[in-house]
């Protein structure tokens, strides 16, 4: 009997489960007549007799092995079904495990009946309160969560149970370095996100601490950075971001101590007398829920996630300023390919996308020329001063939103170790930057990065034109531009009849704005809304680019990329700045066109991510690297049992989006860049003698 058939239509998954405990278990299914029709069976391990198989049941049995193979618990300990009292109420837990010595003390409370979470921790949460249980478990089958109950009030994450033969003090007091974090990382073994567990924390702690979520949050993620880098250039070193047993007060002051480091280290992200503002009891478990996660890998998106998250409950998407998905980056990176001698800015940078995978391309090309492998964790470890140097020369970045740049900030100056280009300034309001750029409170932050912007000026004391080579954006597209005086800075202010307007769009502005960063032979990727390339009132603006520049290529984004912030259809323009040398003018020329099929999000706005199936000829390949190669380095290998049955998992055990935008990991199909790719060489365009 198969497994899968008797889950199908429930919310339960196995993916908890290695594929030879499933398969073991499906050896004990039998079948038995009910009413003429033939039912699964099992034999239940606690209660010695025959249990139709139902979905939780299935789950159940399942953990009830796990329980005992794994941590050895005897199935005497433990009863199923077990009578939980509420005044006169009962209601029955699924799995107890007994204390060894008061034998009738729950010391285990687990948790399977509810198949979401949230309401099957408030579940566990109850039955522990009711019996005095200092410890439970949930779990779907899918994702699992282990929890420390410290009192009725809070519930604190744990990285795993004890087994038979341990305390629960030695889980809490156990030292782990980043290797351990790399084997036990919750967002693999777990299957949750860093979003996830914000949002956990947010409805158990958060919401009634009093404090500014967005602050105290970015705090201990800075931390957990910091703390995580210095053990990934340490590997000896033992993690200090963990509560090791301690006292509620003694972690605060310990994270207090870390956090003071960590600003030391990234200047002008927060200010020196800044403080964990969260009472040590709600510290505590904070703590405990993100101790486990591994923030670093080689892209960083587990963090851009989360931040996404956070700066989008502080009014983000009100400007019409969405963040960008990480795979749309990507391609724009691929096909605009910058090299580690050019400059590259994003003028409306968000949590700055564009310029880390800038830098991330460049790195690898770096490390590719010096022989050097790119480790899991290449993010966080020492690199060679060409990369570091990379990141505090040429790259450059722009936000007008203080909350996105001290986010952007906190992503380059990992990058760039210490040192960052990020600036608080209006773009579109150049003329009033001098106001900004003499104020000393400004200046203590971001002097050294406007230091070396001036120098990347075409006109010393102008700060219109720019001589960059790269520019990404994607600037926001709602809301419009009202000032005169700002609207008399700009061609495309005017009217047709020559006439300034009233109001003009944000990102009919930020077109010009671009340009002007971009030297002669300069390139430019953009993404715009879908109008600007059809509308018959929008004539004179595509008249405005094709003069300034040529059209290299329109990539048309599915409308589900940017849900659920908006159903807005946009497109990806790729430009070159006319050039004598590196881009000759020409009348008539080859445009690239391409529209992505995939949409990579479902209509509310959720991931869709690659299955196996998708892509077969994958699978071998991918099966093989991951059980041979990942675990062998103790990179996630828990990955490479519980996903063979159904998604494909790129090298650090993550889920792979559905897209057509780009090849990813050599896993899935040549996309849409691979195609500009072969253009692009076709045509003999300036900046394709690298590889992709």
């Amino acid at each position: 009997m198969n497994l899968s058939d008797i889950l199908k239509d429930s919310n339960y998954k196995l993916t908890q489960f290695t594929p030879e405990q499933v398969e073991t278990f499906e050896k004990t299914i039998f079948q038995k007549e009910v009413r003429g029709k033939e039912v699964p069976f099992i034999n239940c391990l606690v209660r010695r007799k025959d249990i139709q198989l139902k979905p939780e049941e299935a789950v159940r049995q399942l953990y009830l092995m796990v329980l005992n193979e794994q941590y050895g618990y005897p199935y005497e300990r433990m009863e199923i079904e077990y009578a939980v009292s509420f005044g006169r109420e009962k209601k029955r837990a699924d799995i107890v495990i007994f204390d060894k010595k008061d034998t009738r003390s729950i010391y285990i409370m687990v948790e399977l009946k509810k198949p979401k979470l949230k309401d099957g921790k408030e579940q566990l949460k109850s039955y522990c309160n009711a019996t005095g249980a200092p410890i439970g478990v949930w779990s779907n089958g899918d994702s699992i969560s282990f929890y420390h109950r410290k009192d009725p009030n809070y519930f604190e994450d744990l990285s795993a149970i004890p087994k038979a033969t341990e305390k629960l003090s030695d889980i809490l007091t156990e030292r782990w370095t980043i290797d351990d974090l790399v084997k036990k990382d919750k967002l693999v073994t777990e299957k949750k996100s860093l979003k996830d567990l914000i949002l956990e924390m947010e409805d158990e702690v958060l919401a009634n601490a009093g404090v500014d979520v967005f602050e105290e949050l970015f705090k201990l993620i800075f931390t957990k950075l910091y703390d995580e880098m210095e053990s990934g250039r340490n590997k000896t070193r033992h993690l200090r971001f963990r509560n090791y047993g301690d006292t509620e007060t003694e972690l605060k002051e310990k994270i207090q101590d870390v956090f003071d480091n960590a600003k030391s280290k990234w200047e002008g992200v927060f200010t020196e007398d800044s403080k964990l503002m969260l009472t040590p009891s709600h510290l505590s478990v904070c703590v405990s829920s993100l101790q486990d996660v591994k923030l670093f890998n080689s892209n960083l998106d587990v963090v851009d996630e989360a931040f996404e998250y956070l700066i989008g409950k502080s009014s983000k998407g009100e400007k019409g300023q969405y963040f960008t998905p990480r795979y749309v980056i990507d391609m724009c990176v691929k096909m605009m390919n910058p090299q580690k001698e050019e400059t590259v800015i994003d003028t409306a940078a968000g949590s700055c996308g564009f310029p880390v995978h800038s830098i991330f391309h460049v790195w690898e090309q770096i490390l590719k020329e010096k022989g050097i492998p790119k480790s899991h964790l290449f993010t966080a470890e020492e690199k060679p001063i060409e990369c570091t140097d990379y990141v505090q020369n040429k790259v450059f970045a722009i936000d007008f939103d203080e909350k996105a740049v001290r986010v952007a900030r906190t992503l380059n100056l990992i990058a760039g170790d210490g040192q960052t280009n990020v600036l608080h300034l209006n773009t579109l309001d150049y003329e009033r930057w001098d106001e900004k750029t003499e104020d000393e409170t400004w200046q203590d932050t971001y002097y050294e990065g406007w230091k070396k912007l001036r120098k990347l000026r075409e006109t010393k004391n102008n700060n219109r034109d720019f001589q960059f080579d790269v520019l990404m954006a994607n600037p926001p597209f709602a809301g419009d531009i009202k000032e005169s005086r700002i609207l008399a800075k700009y061609e495309l202010g005017k009217k047709p009849n020559g006439k300034y307007q009233t109001k003009v769009g944000r990102d009919i502005l930020f077109i010009e704005r671009n340009l002007d960063f971009l030297k002669p032979g300069g390139r430019m990727a953009v993404v715009l809304p879908q109008g600007r390339f059809n509308n018959s009132s929008d004539k004179n603006i595509r008249d405005y680019i094709a003069d300034k520049c040529k059209i290299l290529g329109v990539v048309g984004l599915h409308g589900n990329v940017f849900k659920p912030h908006t159903g807005t259809k946009t497109s990806v323009l790729f430009v070159q700045k006319w050039d004598d040398k590196l881009c000759p003018k020409k009348d008539d020329y080859p445009i690239f066109f391409a529209t992505m099929q995939e949409p990579s999000k479902d209509n509310s706005g959720d991931k869709i991510f690659v299955k196996k199936k998708d892509f077969p000829n994958a699978i071998a390949s991918e099966t093989k690297q991951s059980v041979n190669e990942v675990a062998e380095t103790a990179d996630h290998y828990q990955a490479t049992t519980q996903d063979l049955d159904e998604y494909l998992l790129d090298s650090h055990g993550h889920l792979i989006v559905k897209h057509d935008l780009y090849n990813h990991d050599n896993l899935t199909q040549d996309g849409i860049a691979e195609a500009f790719f072969e253009f692009a060489k076709k045509e003999e365009l300036s900046f394709v003698p690298g590889k992709l």
